[in-house]
């Protein structure tokens, strides 16, 4: 009977034709494992800390039928004489700062409280179970670094894609801190609030000069910073051909020096100055789009972003007709008027020397044209800067005399 447990290696032997099948249970040495996540840990003096291991072992070995069970695990640094490792419980210098948390169903928590910077060292765990030979360590071990004074900063960021840019901050450390901790964040010295990750989406402004720290060691902040403010004059709405003048501005001790960087294309960013007050002496509408300031100094470097919509009335109008041959009698016609303004145009249509118009859309659309459509039209767009004309269309109409079946040109017999 071959338990649905093993790999069997199968040697088949022919003999008369009978086949003799072999069965050994084989376990692959890479069933025996510890990982350890982060494998990197740095805290602060005083601190506590919690390193964690997750380790498997086979649940059966080679040339054996037992089912495999943990005897015992720890954590350690050090070694004996004869090479023996030394549980964390034993040893005098972590006595009654260390415990084992969640040791169980392959994971085991260790836990450090009031820790030294003599505990910077290597951690490894270690299991026994019943089997002969059966004991694994994780190599290399999780390296904890110990500081005396942890070092944060704050960094003002942009996150650009092609309908967007959003500010945001992000706490930077000078060591990877253990898992799972959670971040404060101040905004000038009052605090806004807490978050599992190191990011801050809201609350973001010019005004504000802002601070993280590591829940639990609020004592230790990153030194303020402010997001620069970037500005426009004249302030409001911008109007094409006016001058605008973009100013920037941050808190910054020494003083920051400034540059002016223009979105081109979804992904590029083009140097513009490198001055405070970047100016457009007449502003077009292609000068719409993103507009980054970058203030620096020595001890760092902060952005921010600001959009300009240029404003304009409408540009003249182009018209079309919906068919390009002849038009008959009976057949539908559709008028179709376009001009490029900002914000977008209204249309209104005009037949002749009427005052009164005869559509209110882009689209003028007669469902079966007569001989009374026979015209020129004339399409206004506008917005609340202006308003624009276009050229005069003509349409001509083709009338059906039922008796001949005789088409004439409208602008001879259909009067």
């Amino acid at each position: 009977m071959i338990l649905p447990f093993i790999r069997a290696d199968f040697c088949r032997l022919f003999t008369n034709n009978i086949f003799l099948l072999f069965c050994f249970p084989v376990i692959c040495q890479t069933d025996w494992s510890v990982t350890y996540n982060p494998p990197q840990i740095c805290t602060l003096e005083g601190s506590a800390v919690k390193i964690i291991s997750h380790f498997s072992y086979p649940k059966y070995v080679t040339g054996s039928w037992v089912k495999t069970t943990v005897n015992n695990y720890f954590w350690f640094t050090k070694t004996t004489e004869e090479g023996e490792p030394v549980d964390l419980r034993d040893d005098p210098d972590y006595s009654g700062r260390v415990s084992y948390e969640k040791c169980g169903n392959k994971v085991c928590h260790l836990l450090i409280t009031n820790v030294t910077k003599s505990d910077s060292n290597e951690f490894k765990f270690r299991f026994i179970t019943n089997q002969q030979s059966g004991s694994f360590t994780g190599v290399p071990g999780v390296t904890l670094s110990v500081t005396g004074k942890l070092l944060l900063c704050v960094c003002v960021c942009v996150r650009v894609n092609v309908y967007s840019a959003k500010t945001y901050l992000t706490c930077h450390s000078d060591c990877q801190l253990p898992a799972r901790v959670s971040y404060c964040w101040y905004k000038n010295g009052q605090k806004l609030g807490r978050s599992t990750t190191k990011y801050l989406w809201y609350q973001i402004s010019p005004a504000g000069r802002y601070q993280c720290a590591i829940e639990g060691l609020e004592q230790f902040p990153s030194p303020p910073v402010s997001v620069p403010s970037v500005s426009t004059n004249p302030s409001g709405e911008i109007m094409e051909d006016r001058s605008v003048t973009l100013t920037c501005s941050s808190d910054a001790n020494p003083a920051a020096k400034y540059t002016w960087y223009e979105k081109d294309g979804d992904q590029n960013y083009k140097h513009l100055s490198s001055e405070q007050h970047h100016v457009f002496s007449s502003i077009k509408s292609s000068d719409s789009g993103w507009y980054w300031c970058e203030a620096e100094n020595d001890l760092g470097r902060q952005t921010s972003r600001l959009f300009i919509d240029v404003k304009y009335p409408p540009r003249r109008p182009s018209v079309s007709l919906s068919s390009s041959g002849l038009i008959e009698e009976g057949e539908p016609v559709t008028l179709t008027c376009s001009s490029d303004a900002n914000p977008a145009a209204n249309y209104t249509w005009y037949k002749e020397d009427n005052k009164h118009p005869i559509g209110v859309k882009s689209d003028y659309r007669v469902p079966s044209v007569t001989s009374e459509d026979r015209g020129h039209y004339i399409c206004m767009s506008e917005n609340q800067y202006g308003q624009r004309n276009s050229s005069c269309l003509f349409v001509d109409i083709l009338c059906k005399f039922s008796s001949s079946g005789i088409h004439v040109s409208e602008s001879t017999s259909c009067r």
